[in-house]
């Protein structure tokens, strides 16, 4: 009796997800790896979706699909512990039951839906909560909207070694409530939703994300090598910032699974670790990620899959107490591959979000968690839409400088596309002298604008007796341009900060001169759309 009621009891644990199973003893018996589980999100069509698990050595288990679109799989082996299955390409819709069987015993999954699936990873920007968001409770309450949105979060672990399957997970597959997503990522959750929004297919949402983590514990031992980045140079008490410690938890586990895309928002810690090889770690990671999915995957994770990143917001030097010039604008350059904006030819197949003029000194969590998370999730959504999707005519990336000119003391940058302006500030110019060319450490003065038009802006350059050594270089926290047109749409697209040269020489981004900032929560009610004004800020470029 007793026995029948232990083999009852290790069937009933071990047919659950590998998170429920893992509470049980559950070796040898078939079960799906822990990402895996109702309410989930499998990739849709012309994709193929991929389906593991564990089971027993040698064991043949058969995987058959009931819904709208029924299907049996080939039966595969178990081998070293684990088998895989690829299915026939399924079009967006639902629901499903996916069942795996060996012998007498089946494993099924139920409610599940064929998508979009995007990964969301990064540090603390991109685990920041939608229940601290501005506007947190209207933002809530639209979870009931979205039933065909799923939201899934991995646990926090770190390995010295890659792991197969996640070591924990912190939220299984969930539908959409009040209280699965407000510790959820906003961003995350708002992209998905907006996503969705616009594409009318379910969209599947995986966040694995630290806080206060660096580029070097999200990336493999092979794109770290491709930046000599061999050995750890963080104190050994931040073991989750060591050398690939997050890739091999959190990142690795997934590869198998088959994705269409990954969004990313981190950097604010690597302005104190390795900042100067950001333009090396940043594309090498993302290439590395693309290769791994791709490969794991069976070649069903594409090879350049769209990765979409955030720009870095203001508040992050003020938050780890280091001077502007120095950090922050590095890596918002780095994150571009020093070309200033995405995509580009060293990072394709990208999209980013840039969030200067997103300021929130007012946050209790810190200016370095600026709480208008949505206007970045729809700015990231514009990319998603032109770069994953391919939409013509989707405007999403900002007013970009075509060329600078020297008039009578002035210098007039023309733009690729219609400007208003919204203040006169911003500007700061260097004046060489003896020097080659401008360092962080020249000085900078204000370069006031003196005129403006439809295409361009007018900026003294008084304040440099030659013309010909002129550096020029704006930035503000707060856009000082937005692009009309396409109103209908309010796609308006803000530009962020330049990084210019004018003559001989080169000089990175600085913030010296700061307007004020805006406050965001001024316009707060209790409609999150009131925050959510469609702006795309453009980023860093440098003029040759």
């Amino acid at each position: 009796m007793h026995h029948w009621i232990s083999s009852l009891i290790s069937i009933w644990c071990c047919a659950l997800p590998a998170h429920s199973s893992s509470l049980c003893k559950c070796e040898g018996t078939l079960r799906y790896a822990s990402y895996y589980g109702d309410h989930m999100v499998l990739q849709k069509a012309p994709e193929r979706a991929v389906v593991w698990g564990f089971g027993p050595e040698g064991v043949q288990v058969n995987v058959t699909l009931l819904g709208p679109r029924p299907q049996n799989a080939p039966p595969v082996n178990v081998t070293e512990g684990k088998w895989k299955v690829t299915l026939d390409p399924v079009e967006a819709g639902g629901p499903y039951t996916v069942i795996a069987s060996m012998d007498q015993l089946s494993v099924n999954l139920t409610d599940v839906l064929f998508g979009e699936v995007w990964l969301c990873s990064g540090q603390s920007n991109m685990c920041f909560e939608t229940e601290k968001v501005f506007n947190a409770e209207a933002e809530l309450q639209l979870t009931s909207q979205y039933p065909r949105v799923r939201v899934f979060m991995a646990g926090m672990r770190q390995s010295d070694q890659e792991l197969d399957d996640l070591a924990a997970v912190q939220q299984i597959w969930s539908v959409p409530t009040i209280e699965s997503v407000k510790g959820f990522s906003a961003l995350c959750w708002m992209f998905g939703r907006l996503l969705y929004a616009d594409l009318s297919t379910p969209v599947g949402l995986v966040q694995s994300c630290w806080g206060g983590t660096v580029v070097e514990t999200w990336s493999s031992t092979r794109a770290l090598q491709q930046c000599g980045l061999d050995h750890d140079i963080v104190p050994r008490h931040k073991s989750e910032n060591r050398n690939s410690r997050l890739w091999n938890a959190m990142i690795h586990p997934f590869l198998k699974m088959t994705l269409k895309g990954a969004i990313w928002y981190q950097g604010e810690s690597n302005t104190v670790v390795n900042k100067d090889v950001y333009n090396c770690s940043f594309p090498a990671m993302i290439d590395d990620w693309r290769s791994s999915f791709h490969e794991a995957s069976g070649g069903q994770t594409a090879l350049n899959f769209p990765f979409g990143f955030v720009q870095l917001a203001p508040g992050v030097c003020l938050a780890l107490g280091l001077n502007y010039n120095n950090f922050a604008s590095t890596i918002r350059w780095h994150q571009t591959a020093d070309t200033g904006t995405a995509p580009n030819p060293r990072m394709k197949e990208t999209f980013m979000a840039v969030a200067m003029d997103l300021p929130d000194n007012g946050s209790p969590y810190h200016p370095i968690h600026p709480r208008d998370k949505l206007t970045v999730a729809n700015r990231l959504t514009l990319g998603a839409r032109a770069v994953a999707y391919g939409e013509k005519d989707v405007p999403f990336l900002g007013p970009y400088p075509q060329k600078i000119t020297f008039i009578n003391n002035s210098l007039i940058i023309t733009y690729d596309q219609a400007i208003t302006v919204r203040n006169g500030g911003g500007f700061e110019i260097c004046c060489p002298g003896v020097e080659a060319n401008c360092s962080l450490e020249s000085p900078w003065n204000p370069a006031p604008m003196v005129n403006w038009s439809s295409y361009s802006v007018q900026v003294s350059s008084a304040e440099c007796p030659s013309s010909h050594e002129n550096i020029l270089a704006p930035w503000i926290p707060e856009p000082w341009m937005k692009r009309g047109g396409n109103a209908a749409k309010a796609n308006s697209l803000a530009t962020s900060c330049i990084h210019a040269n004018y003559g001989s020489g080169t000089a990175p981004c600085t913030t010296r001169s700061l307007s004020p900032l805006r406050r965001r929560e001024n316009s707060v009610n209790n409609n999150p759309s009131h925050l959510h004004d469609h702006s795309v800020a453009v980023s860093f470029w440098k003029w040759h």
